[in-house]
C-alpha cells in the first residue's frame, strides 16, 4: 500500500485502501500497523487533525481491529 509522508513526532507515514478500508500506519520506531474497517471519512479528519498521533489515540486505536505487518 502506498503511504504519504505525515508531519508528526510519532507517525512516518500513512496510507489507505478505500476498496478494503484498510488504513496503514508506519511509526518512527519503524513499526508498521493496519487498522482494518476504517471509514473514508475517519481517514480523511487523520489527514486534516492538528496532531496525527492524538488523533490515532483518541479515534482509531482501541475502536477498530489491527494488525503488525
Amino acid at each position: 500500500m502506498k503511504r504519504i509522508p505525515v508531519d508528526s513526532t510519532n507517525v512516518a507515514s500513512v496510507g489507505y485502501d478505500p476498496p478494503t478500508q484498510t488504513l496503514e500506519i508506519e511509526f518512527h520506531s519503524g513499526g508498521i500497523y493496519q487498522y482494518f474497517d476504517i471509514p473514508q471519512t475517519v481517514y480523511d479528519e487523520l489527514l486534516k487533525a492538528g496532531s496525527v498521533g492524538k488523533f490515532l489515540n483518541a479515534h482509531i486505536k482501541g475502536s477498530y481491529r489491527y494488525a503488525r505487518v
